[in-house]
């Protein structure tokens, strides 16, 4: 039994020294055995820092200064030793005691924790102004003012299927990297203003100090100011469906410089893949545009093979709807399906839903059957 005890602690020690060689520290996230709160790059995030262990080292005192004179009048005063109860019932001095001292406590505590919350609420005087919207599963992101007034990227979680599915090794930012980051100037105060189009979601930068609840038809303002180059990631940190844990955040911190030249590049990059509905599109043109469309907003429910998640989300191979007559099928896209995890896509363009559904009517096993195989943009506007 001790050889057995032996081998198995032996085989224990190696994996986790054959795991803990393989992980990493992550730049702008999450550190190997890390423990405490992140230092961060502002000052808010420092403040959060100061405060943890502040808040940490009252308790501890009390924690010591409480259980050391209740065991020391347990050992002291044992009945085994002779000691008498006391028959006081009351004492002025200890009443008034415990009841100022916490009091006092309470006072130190609160002044320093308030102030930093009435700190992190404080969005006025901010520099740029950035809209965060949450979808199952991924985040938009709009500049309202600024270099990149108009801009609008949505950013999706980019690491490889294959190392989701173990088929190839994990990379160092695994679950954690995105295709398109968040991208705004350093040491300026970036408000932000957070919604979701669907459920609840929350977004969260710990090396930022900001977290801020998305909830569908309200917005909610919060702000950070990175005082540092480089790049800072975070999650969704509100459970919002099966692929909550594909929702990574990452901001990324450049120059002012280089942020009004990335401004620049975003709006040249705009008008240049602005879709034209009044564009005489083909279906060639239609399948291929959707087939992008379907990738960004469709794959995560309905799966890349259209087969989508039984139980949870139909397929759209074979589908009555996706076959049947058109008006059906825009109008489900336009409105969403209330009471299920259908949401409405209005917030695409006209090409774009013309495109998608024009691509699941000629993909799979759909193609060549049912009615209606290509959708025009112009239908699409009509029907909004």
């Amino acid at each position: 039994m001790k050889k057995l005890r032996g081998l198995l602690g032996a085989c224990a020690m190696l994996f986790a020294g054959i795991s803990s060689a393989q992980v990493q520290d992550m730049p702008g996230g999450p550190r190997v055995n890390q423990l405490n709160l992140p230092e961060g790059v502002n000052q808010i995030a420092r403040d959060v820092v100061w405060l943890h262990w502040f808040m940490l080292i009252i308790c501890l005192v009390i924690f010591v200064a409480v259980f050391g004179v209740m065991f020391y009048s347990i050992w002291a005063h044992r009945k085994s030793r002779g000691a008498k109860p006391a028959t006081f019932h009351e004492h002025m001095g200890v009443e008034v005691a415990w009841t100022v001292i916490p009091f006092l406590i309470v006072i130190a505590m609160a002044l320093p924790a308030t102030r930093t919350v009435v700190a992190m609420k404080d969005t006025s005087g901010a520099d740029l102004t950035v809209k965060v919207t949450g979808y199952q599963w991924k985040w938009g992101y709009e500049y309202i003012d600024g270099p990149a007034t108009g801009v609008k990227i949505l950013s999706n979680l980019s690491t490889p299927r294959a190392q989701i599915e173990n088929k190839e090794p994990k990379g160092p930012f695994y679950l954690m990297e995105v295709d398109n980051p968040l991208v705004v100037p350093v040491g300026k105060k970036i408000r932000v203003a957070v919604t979701a189009a669907d459920v609840i979601h929350s977004w969260m930068v710990p090396d930022l100090a900001v977290k801020q609840d998305a909830i569908p038809g309200f917005i909610r303002n919060t702000w950070f100011r990175a005082d540092k180059i480089g790049e800072f990631r975070g999650q969704c940190t509100e459970l919002c469906g099966k692929d909550h844990a594909y929702m990574p955040i990452v901001v990324k911190v450049v120059s002012e410089a280089d942020y009004v030249k990335w401004a620049s590049e975003q709006k040249k990059l705009l008008l240049a893949a602005a879709d034209d509905p009044a564009k005489e599109w083909t279906a060639p043109e239609l399948i291929s545009r959707g087939e992008k469309v379907y990738a960004a907003n469709c794959v995560a429910c309905h799966s890349g093979s259209g087969k989508g998640i039984v139980g949870a989300f139909p397929a759209l191979d074979a589908s009555p709807l996706v076959m049947g007559p058109k008006a059906a099928n825009i109008e489900i896209l336009l409105k969403g399906r209330p009471g299920t995890a259908m949401a409405s896509f209005a917030k695409l363009n006209d090409v774009e839903i013309a495109s998608v559904i024009t691509y699941t009517r000629a993909s799979w096993t759909n193609a060549g059957k049912g009615k209606d195989p290509v959708i025009k943009p112009a239908e699409i506007k009509a029907a909004r």
